[in-house]
């Protein structure tokens, strides 16, 4: 397989993935427990390296969500794979997600988990698409805003290939 060509380097992504950190501990407070929930599978690499420059106590959970299936584009129709460990009442809860694309998939987890009582429902993406919007969801922590191309690397795959790549990359043609 062809690797991509470069879209945002490691460099860039770490020096980014500081700020958001940064700027999650001083909106939630210095001693206030953050609880992260990740979707997987593609936000792993992005929650790993944000729970470490979160400075303060974080608890960790992971949800899974399907809206892609094998293609480039999403179906539309959101399914839940794997549900939550913990429960959310009274915490402070940011949804860790890789990108924010047409928004159906962070609207339907940002209803489900609101409805669980958390006492404050936040969300930090990697990546965010606003040009391919559906629906308008609040995003407060963004990593990159980028234009309408299909990326892959640092968690993102195509058909489950390209994850371990340490930048996001460009894909030519969908392969």
């Amino acid at each position: 397989m062809k690797q991509p060509g470069t879209f945002i380097d490691q460099a860039r992504i770490a020096a980014r993935i500081a700020e958001l950190g940064a700027e999650i501990r001083r909106d939630c407070g210095p001693d206030t427990p953050v609880h992260l929930i990740a979707v997987l599978k593609g936000a792993f690499v992005f929650l790993a390296d944000l729970v470490r420059q979160i400075n303060g106590p974080v608890t960790l959970d992971f949800i899974a969500v399907s809206s892609y299936g094998g293609g480039t584009s999403s179906s539309g129709q959101v399914r839940l794979l794997k549900d939550l460990d913990r429960s959310l009442e009274g915490r402070h809860v940011i949804i860790v997600e890789d990108i924010v694309d047409t928004g159906l998939t962070l609207s339907y987890l940002q209803e489900i988990l609101h409805a669980r009582s958390p006492k404050s429902l936040k969300t930090a993406c990697l990546l965010s698409k606003p040009s391919r919007r559906k629906v308008q969801v609040p995003v407060e922590y963004i990593g990159f805003t980028i234009d309408d191309r299909f990326v892959v690397g640092y968690g993102l795959d195509f058909d489950e290939h390209y994850r371990e790549l340490p930048y996001i990359g460009v894909m030519d043609g969908g392969e």
